[in-house]
């Protein structure tokens, strides 16, 4: 297994400092020259093959430590070696564009479906096998069959009791612009984990009311507008800011690094069904430009296999992902979480989020992007 990553640099922290590696987020939009740098020393990068004699590329958007788990497992299973190449799905994703049938790609590993569904509008993805679509259930894959769904995570409330009590929290998202928040909240606007909610409250209240709810969110962070996921648990969790809207993941993560001691923060759900209360599918696809397709359709069905699901669920020494196993009838173990099967979510399916345009258009309205 191979990496390349684009490193952000900062200060030692003494303080939580995030596992995950990532270049500095940016929309789709505004993604193309990063993509372009990328593109670069991706070029530069040659492949390596295993005992097998095979190598795929995998484009990978998701967190390092869920993918070298499942990496290391494949080329111990299979002798494919896999050659990662790590960064901002919606970078990677801009990458795999503009580069077309060229891509060197055979894989791409996302955080999120709207990146996937962006790609398959462009019909630049293969079609997954059925045997491997079939272990997962239908409502987490592409709905053409294009991709497939790996893992799941649920967005959630952060806080500091020290700061706000559970009573004070919104119980919906649309309260997040309530003018009482003003200063309290943390928010991540270049996230792409927000961005399936935006689309959510744009489907269950329309253009004019996500764009007046984003704007009151604008103004209550104040302040407290921060990078990304990993930044609002921090702040939250010292109590620099109230709370925020992060996915459950982070919160388990920071305490699994931090210890019990050093946690200050806690988590709770919006009220059940809420537009704020959504799960975000983790998904793969192979490539139609890939010269790798057998081997690419290994890697995707490796993922959804059990002993795939089985490291996303029980993942540990430094390697937990803390994410919901959502195939093969592989149940989350190794973590107090709430069950998958036990959540409320809002009921917007895959489809309903569709390629996160219309949300990045709403927040770039909002200036928030």
């Amino acid at each position: 297994m191979r990496h390349w990553a684009p490193r952000k640099h900062w200060a030692p922290r003494k303080h939580w400092a995030p596992r995950k590696h990532w270049a500095p987020r940016k929309h789709w939009a505004a993604a193309v020259a990063a993509a372009a740098v990328v593109g670069g020393l991706l070029a530069g990068c040659g492949a390596a093959s295993g005992s097998s004699g095979q190598s795929i590329t995998l484009f990978n958007g998701q967190h390092e430590l869920t993918t070298d788990g499942l990496v290391t497992a494949f080329e111990k299973e299979t002798g494919i070696t896999v050659n990662v190449r790590t960064a901002d799905e919606d970078t990677l994703a801009n990458l795999i564009a503009l580069q077309g049938s060229h891509s060197p790609a055979d894989v791409f590993y996302t955080e999120n479906s709207p990146a996937l569904e962006y790609l398959q509008g462009k019909g630049l993805l293969a079609k997954v096998d059925k045997s491997t679509l079939a272990r997962t259930p239908a409502k987490y894959d592409s709905p053409q069959g294009d991709w497939v769904g790996v893992s799941a995570r649920v967005s959630v409330l952060i806080y500091n009791p020290s700061l706000i009590s559970a009573s004070q929290l919104p119980a919906s998202v649309l309260q997040l612009a309530n003018p009482k928040y003003k200063g309290k909240l943390a928010f991540a606007a270049g996230e792409t984990d927000f961005q399936p909610i935006v689309t959510s409250v744009l489907r269950a209240y329309g253009r004019a009311a996500t764009l007046k709810w984003l704007d009151g969110i604008k103004a209550n962070a104040a302040g407290h507008v921060v990078p990304d996921n990993e930044t609002i648990a921090d702040e939250v969790n010292r109590g620099i800011a109230a709370f925020g809207v992060v996915n459950q993941y982070y919160w388990y993560r920071m305490a699994d690094e931090l210890g019990a001691s050093a946690m200050h923060s806690r988590i709770t759900y919006f009220a059940p069904r809420d537009p704020g209360y959504v799960i975000d599918v983790s998904g793969a696809a192979v490539l139609k430009a890939s010269t790798h397709q057998a081997a690419a359709q290994k890697f995707l069905a490796f993922l959804v296999s059990k002993q795939g699901q089985q490291i996303i669920a029980q993942s540990k020494g430094g390697e937990e992902s803390f994410e919901y196993p959502i195939a093969s009838g592989v149940s989350r173990t190794s973590a107090p979480e709430t069950p998958l099967r036990q959540l409320r979510p809002n009921s917007i399916t895959i489809a309903d989020l569709g390629d996160g345009a219309q949300a990045r258009a709403l927040l770039q309205a909002a200036g928030l992007l």
